[in-house]
């Protein structure tokens, strides 16, 4: 028998975490951080249904951090197991990690400036994030390897960011003879999505767990992002206005400047200054070039047969110190000023909203999803005034988004690809809200799925 705690994840998005028990072994399907109000996602990061000392590894399927995130706050109460996830996507935590564990410092000392209650137990630090990462074992895709005694894993890749894997496992029984697979999509990719490849196809699943982020929605048609950006552009130009958008560091922010580089080499848009405004984006497009076996031949590689560099050209800067950035407040428009966090909950993009929200001649452009109460959410939901940094902003600047980025697969994107695995028995849906996970458990039952569940958080399912 199989059981599977769903601690995270579970009629929510992100915080992804998945305990599976066999044969007294315990295995974690990734430990991601809850993101969303303070005190709750404070709560929620720091709660365990299960001792973490008692898990014998982690199979992490990407390096988001609300996949991730959570690894060192797991490492800080006592695991000291293997984490075992793809060669790029364990190079990519090496600066995810940390980055969160300073951004969790830097935010600890602003409540205690302002004099609010600080809980160190539920935050980690810099050395907590730093002991987890010796902990990553890289594992290539396709490769089978053994997670713990009986039970044997295999990567495929996901298509969704650099090195994003759907896990394929087998459970063993030697006592009765009997096997069990089991799949889990992780975050699952779009395909025809430049840069990275199509999402792999898994082997039969007896089991499969599922994410159903858009699962109630459908993505506008990847054909149409330059188009809908360069209006964009254009339209913050001749307003001689700021256009700040939102983007995570990890993956969004690589397929923005990608595709502004096309824009920029036919002369779509005007030769304007473009900023990257964060030091993780740097870092993480520098991890980009290290693992071109991740990318799509027909796009990525076709830059580097010519001699280009898809992520850096003409008029982009990539902004590491900080006062380079409160420099670009004082600097006249039109300009681009990418940065992060992509749901606007912490890191520099803050300052840009609270400097640019106000003025009528800027634009403020959302790429990837929103979670709910973040303050992302809020301007992209009309939203005014916000609150940032404790005090109102009206929202009088332009607000657009193109859903077309998204990395994620859409409704019928996952109808396909669910339909396409042999041997699917049971769907367990997870990584959605609510109405979401709602509305494609009833599409799937409609097109003949018999077995499909949406478990509460902490609820324990038996296979």
């Amino acid at each position: 028998m199989i059981k599977i705690t769903f601690a995270g994840a579970a009629g929510e998005v992100t915080g992804s975490k998945h305990l599976i028990e066999f044969k007294g072994k315990k295995i974690l399907l990734d430990c991601g951080m809850f993101q969303g109000r303070r005190k709750e996602a404070a709560v929620k990061n720091a709660e365990y249904p299960f001792d973490p000392k008692d898990v014998d590894a982690v199979v992490l399927s990407h390096a988001h951090i609300d996949h991730s995130g959570n690894i060192p706050m797991l490492v800080k109460k006592g695991f000291e197991g293997p984490i075992y996830s793809t060669f790029a996507t364990r190079d990519l935590c090496n600066y995810m990690l940390r980055d969160s564990a300073y951004i969790q410092e830097r935010e600890a000392e602003w409540l205690r400036k302002k004099k609010k209650k600080v809980i160190d137990d539920h935050l980690y630090n810099l050395e907590d994030a730093e002991k987890a990462l010796a902990q990553f074992r890289g594992i290539d895709y396709e490769q089978s390897f053994v997670v713990t005694e009986g039970v044997v894993a295999c990567f495929y890749d996901a298509g969704h960011i650099l090195g994003s894997a759907v896990v394929h496992l087998i459970f063993y029984d030697k006592d009765t003879g009997e096997r069990h697979s089991l799949g889990f999509t992780g975050d699952l990719g779009r395909p025809g999505l430049p840069l990275l490849r199509d999402p792999q196809m898994l082997p039969k699943c007896d089991t499969l767990i599922t994410e159903t982020t858009y699962g109630d929605r459908f993505h506008g048609a990847v054909t149409t992002i330059e188009e809908e950006l360069e209006d964009i552009v254009n339209g913050v130009c001749k307003k001689g206005g700021k256009l700040i958008i939102p983007a995570f560091s990890l993956e969004r922010t690589q397929e923005i400047v990608y595709h502004l580089n096309l824009l920029h080499k036919d002369k779509k848009i005007p030769e304007i200054p473009i900023y990257v405004d964060s030091p993780l984006s740097g870092n993480v497009t520098e991890v980009f070039r290290g693992h071109p076996e991740c990318f799509d031949k027909e796009t990525y590689r076709e830059f580097l047969d010519q001699g280009d560099n898809p992520f850096g050209f003409g008029s982009l800067k990539y902004i590491r110190d900080v006062a380079d950035s409160k420099a670009l407040n004082d600097k006249p428009g039109p300009m681009i000023i990418i940065s992060a966090s992509g749901m606007c909950e912490h890191g520099r993009i803050l300052h840009h909203l609270k400097n640019n929200l106000q003025g009528h001649e800027n634009s403020v452009l959302f790429v990837g999803y929103q979670g709910e109460h973040t303050l992302g959410r809020k301007i992209r939901d009309g939203e005014s005034p916000v609150n940032i940094f404790g005090d109102p902003y009206k929202v009088k600047a332009e607000i657009f988004s193109i859903d077309a980025f998204s990395a994620h697969a859409d409704r019928s994107d996952l109808l396909d690809y669910i339909h396409k695995i042999e041997g699917v028995k049971k769907i367990i849906l997870v990584h959605g809200e609510e109405e979401s996970q709602g509305k494609f458990k009833d599409a799937l039952e409609e097109s003949g799925r018999k077995d499909v569940q949406i478990p509460k958080r902490n609820e324990t399912i038996e296979i």
